[in-house]
């Protein structure tokens, strides 16, 4: 594949500028597909607490490109891959999150869709798609989408791209910490790159860079229980699922409404319908949820109205000292109302782990015996991060009829 004559960039706030010395990755940014993901947050409801936090799947998927880009400069990584494969390391990386739906995980969740499998399937599938990476050979295509759903048939690029330690994680860590002024996302990312090795396939770090990569791990950590995991922000996308719930139960009981949702009723009948899947974003989502504010639907417009108006559920952690006050709340309600305005549900986190078979579930240490020794094996601190930081949190989300 020949390079451009003149190398194109993109200005980012993380990376000073993002490199493109391809055509193919030009006309890949370029296809409707891609320039859906400037229409899907980055983090979905969690800039109802941190208000700068707006950013969108395309910027985060260009940076990751990036990454893989400033990667392949790192020799460990450029001689371990042909230059197919090197090709194959930045169209998955600028592809992995073509998937996404609206407002991500509470649209999967309620309408049973993965985004890894739906993103598989536009890379082998999707006209503009396909025909752009046919120009490379004709099993390029499937061989982006196999490392998309880790089949293990390039482990090297796989581990870069979706491991404990990857260039997905890297990107979004820091680029969420920008957005939402958070400072636990900071990472010695310069530090990191600089002790990658790789043995037999294998991605691994020299020991040198030990405290970055324990760092790395404790950043990831207090960005979930922070930022990912903020109550508020889950009380507000309780309310979005609720929505999607209200939506899917009417759909089935063919309720007539008085707008266009033939795209989310194609999705109900067929989760893998990709063209119906593709005209879902959040600008769509929106705006039908603005339209629900006029909806003969009670449940539906006061659900529209809690989610456009930020009136945010009520919340109590759902532990034994607290079931009495729950089961209260909770005898007071309709099972319609026990239906549509509360939930149950928990989160769990830990700060790493290595119970998985996977190979990118291990981050591997090249020690001083040029010997490579799980993560856990060589840092106490690590160590008794496995068992000390693994955390719940239990909570009921609740409408009050006050609202």
């Amino acid at each position: 594949m020949e390079k451009k004559k003149r190398q194109q960039v993109f200005r980012d706030p993380l990376y000073g500028y993002i490199h493109v010395d391809y055509d193919l990755i030009t006309n890949l940014i370029d296809t409707s597909v891609f320039q859906r993901l400037r229409r899907i947050r980055q983090l979905s409801g969690v800039h109802m607490v941190f208000h700068a936090a707006e950013h969108s799947r395309f910027s985060h998927a260009l940076g990751v490109y990036e990454l893989a880009y400033r990667f392949l400069q790192i020799d460990e990584i450029y001689k371990n891959l042909n230059e197919r494969e090197q090709l194959l390391f930045l169209v998955s990386a600028l592809l992995h999150d073509i998937g996404h739906g609206a407002y991500s995980h509470a649209f999967e969740y309620v309408f049973k869709v993965n985004h890894e499998s739906i993103g598989a399937k536009i890379i082998t599938d999707h006209i503009e798609i396909r025909t752009i990476l046919d120009k490379v050979d004709s099993k390029f295509a499937l061989d982006v989408a196999s490392i998309i759903l880790k089949k293990g048939s390039f482990p090297l690029i796989e581990q870069l791209i979706s491991s404990q330690l990857d260039v997905d994680r890297l990107d979004y860590l820091e680029r969420d910490a920008y957005f939402t002024g958070a400072a636990y996302g900071q990472i010695d990312l310069d530090r990191l790159m600089r002790v990658v090795v790789v043995r037999n396939k294998k991605l691994a770090f020299k020991a040198s860079g030990i405290h970055a990569i324990e760092n790395y791990l404790v950043a990831r950590y207090h960005m979930y229980w922070q930022v990912y995991y903020h109550p508020t922000a889950r009380a507000y996308e309780v309310i979005l699922e609720k929505i999607y719930l209200r939506v899917k139960d009417l759909l089935k009981s063919n309720y007539k409404f008085n707008h266009d949702v033939s795209s989310l009723k194609k999705i109900l009948e067929n989760p893998e319908d990709m063209n119906a899947y593709l005209e879902i974003d959040d600008f769509y989502m929106n705006g039908l949820i603005a339209f629900f504010l006029k909806s003969e639907d009670k449940i539906l417009n006061t659900l529209a109205h809690d989610f456009l108006n930020r009136k945010i559920w009520n919340i109590i952690d759902d532990t034994p000292e607290n079931q009495e006050h729950i089961k209260e709340i909770l005898s007071k309600r309709t099972d319609e109302e026990l239906k549509y305005y509360t939930l149950h549900t928990s989160v769990n986190q830990g700060a790493y782990s290595e119970t998985t078979n996977n190979l990118g579930d291990h981050i591997f240490i090249l020690d001083n015996k040029d010997e490579l020794i799980t993560l856990s094996n060589y840092s106490s601190i690590v160590h008794s991060l496995i068992t000390s930081s693994q955390k719940s949190d239990p909570k009921l989300f609740y409408r009050t009829n006050e609202k």
